[in-house]
């Protein structure tokens, strides 16, 4: 079966988190860990808002380098903007098999996110592990070249018991 894209959910993250960012008082709760891999750094955005208070910590670490820094929050979400703007994504169904690793080559980035809006009903809640890519055909390439080593997402939506889509 061949993995599963997706546009439309990486298209409804990227204002979602702009929206978060840009206008926090529009959320009643929030909960929202992120970290991207990508060139050989790392970013990681974590933000939490419970009970009326918000707690954030933005960090990173450069391309070979071996020590954390705190980033500014602009930069972090700019970061995981551009990730989430690449033409293509797959997924990840399942934790990875022991030993495999994601190729360094490509970026991805793994995203634990709840929040509730202000007068929403209910809350949102997604757990997932993205891999970029520049368009479909390169997508596809990597996933024909992982074979069967990496538990990519074949069925929409995922609804797995630690990775999930919207719930």
């Amino acid at each position: 079966m061949p993995p599963a894209l997706y546009p439309d959910l990486t298209a409804s993250l990227r204002p979602l988190l702009d929206e978060l960012h840009q206008a926090p008082e529009r959320f009643q709760t929030w909960d929202a860990h992120l970290e991207l891999v990508a060139a050989g750094g790392l970013v990681v955005v974590k933000t939490k808002r419970e009970k009326g208070v918000v707690d954030s910590l933005f960090w990173g670490r450069a391309p070979k380098a071996t020590e954390n820094q705190q980033l500014p929050e602009a930069t972090a979400y700019a970061a995981i903007d551009r990730f989430l703007g690449l033409g293509a994504h797959l997924a990840l169904a399942d934790a990875l098999p022991e030993g495999a690793v994601l190729d360094e080559a490509y970026p991805h980035c793994a995203v634990k996110l709840s929040c509730r809006k202000k007068g929403a009903p209910k809350s949102l809640a997604l757990s997932m592990v993205f891999i970029g890519f520049n368009d479909e055909t390169d997508a596809m390439a990597y996933a024909d070249r992982a074979g069967g080593s990496l538990p990519l997402t074949t069925t929409r939506p995922l609804k797995g018991e630690k990775l999930h889509e919207w719930r």
